[in-house]
């Protein structure tokens, strides 16, 4: 592992791995397919998600019969590794696979284990989908871009983690979406919300419609591409309330994207900061704080004290 590997906050510019990030999309979008497939539906979504871990994401144990299975992306040996609660496991490399051959291993693993799924092929999310097997352009593996990739998410999974901490309320895992190719954690104020109008691409609108049926203030990581091309942290309200956009956010990088209707703190102000666990939770907490004031949030009954290792909260 070279230098830059080590570093806690790496850099990592989205021009100089996208043709592996869009890879690497596109393979969490089949191995998050096959644990929505044999999940049942958790609500918001939350059965579909990956999971950060210390070495890659994984789906988390998925239900088949009376077993399980759980298919890992180990981003340090750089392998795919499915394995069962009976004991079996496969595994092969990700380097040198595209994503129909990515497909077309998976399937055949699992198969192989005894493991009898189907997936719809089309990518969620993303414009002018192929369908899985028949994706061959796909086929980028930088291995050193993908272990700061994860690096960052271990540490933004932490920093989220401790935030997570601070709130009574429904609060969501911290948690991966493939869909959207980010890490995030989401609070709810406890109010259902006005029906979301859908229209993301190639998601069907009854998604969208349950994944937003309450109030909520998300935020989360994401690396970058379109509107803006660059690693980011993002936070948004839905629905948005008047005057969200205006409010005082934290760090001084932080600002409102007008296109993505979002506040946004670049990585690169986080990676670069004296201080980075502190300067992505004040961007945490204020942006959060932005959404709760707004929207008139029962703050009282909903927040507590940061939590500590060890220490029971007092009541």
């Amino acid at each position: 592992m070279n230098g830059t590997a080590k570093t806690g906050w790496p850099e990592l510019p989205t021009a100089a791995w996208r043709d592996t990030s869009l890879t690497l999309q596109l393979w969490t979008q089949i191995v998050g397919k096959i644990r929505l497939t044999k999940s049942p539906w958790l609500n918001h979504s939350w059965h579909v998600t990956l999971y950060v871990t210390a070495r890659g994401l994984t789906t988390s144990p998925i239900p088949d019969g009376d077993r399980t299975f759980q298919i890992d992306f180990d981003f340090i040996d750089h392998i795919l590794r499915i394995s069962t609660s009976d004991g079996t496991e496969r595994q092969f490399a990700l380097a040198g696979h595209s994503v129909a051959s990515f497909y077309a291993t998976i399937m055949a693993s699992l198969n192989d284990l005894g493991v009898d799924v189907a997936i719809d092929e089309t990518p969620n999310e993303m414009p002018d989908p192929v369908r899985f097997s028949q994706d061959t352009e796909h086929a980028s593996y930088d291995a050193d871009a993908v272990r700061r990739f994860h690096q960052i998410l271990v540490n933004s999974d932490r920093v989220f983690k401790h935030f997570r901490t601070g709130f009574l309320g429904k609060a969501s895992p911290v948690h991966f979406f493939w869909g959207s190719f980010d890490l995030a954690v989401t609070r709810f104020s406890g109010r259902t919300a006005p029906r979301h109008p859908g229209g993301v691409p190639h998601l069907p609108d009854a998604v969208a419609h349950e994944a937003y049926s309450h109030e909520v203030s998300s935020a989360g990581f994401w690396p970058g591409g379109g509107a803006i091309d660059y690693p980011a942290f993002y936070s948004y309200a839905y629905p948005e309330p008047p005057g969200y956009r205006t409010k005082p956010v934290q760090p001084d990088a932080a600002s409102f994207n007008e296109a993505l209707g979002e506040f946004i703190l670049p990585y690169d102000a986080v990676r670069t900061a004296p201080d980075p666990d502190r300067a992505l939770l004040d961007f945490l907490q204020s942006s959060y704080e932005a959404a709760a004031i707004s929207a008139n949030w029962d703050r009282g009954a909903l927040e507590c004290a940061p939590g500590q290792p060890g220490v029971v909260r007092n009541i």
